[in-house]
């Protein structure tokens, strides 16, 4: 079950709370708890995110993350998969991926 924290906090306000496990995702001005992975979700998000992998990372198209935190547009998720092309991953100047994604994903999965 989504439990809903009836909290009113601004997206600058939340992203300040410490992260909550499960998961907590700020959309609309709510605070919604992502409801705790269990066995077969966890196979489902493992191998969809291996998969996504195996045929897109090798030639650079694009990568998959797991449980990764998007802020954009006034909202902040934690897609059960979130994908990236290639070119539009944040990094830093040495070229390592930045720890903050602050951008749409171009692609999400949430394993219902």
């Amino acid at each position: 079950m989504v439990q809903a924290l009836t909290q009113s906090l601004t997206l600058t306000e939340f992203l300040k709370l410490p992260e909550t496990k499960p998961a907590s995702e700020y959309v609309d001005g709510q605070i919604i708890q992502k409801p705790m992975p269990q066995g077969e979700h966890s196979t489902l998000q493992g191998d969809l995110v291996s998969t996504i992998n195996a045929v897109l990372k090798p030639q650079k198209i694009a990568r998959a993350y797991p449980e990764l935190r998007c802020t954009f547009g006034g909202r902040s998720t934690v897609p059960d998969v979130a994908v990236f092309q290639w070119g539009r991953i944040p990094r830093r100047a040495d070229g390592r991926v930045e720890n903050v994604f602050i951008i749409a994903p171009d692609w999400t999965i949430e394993i219902l």
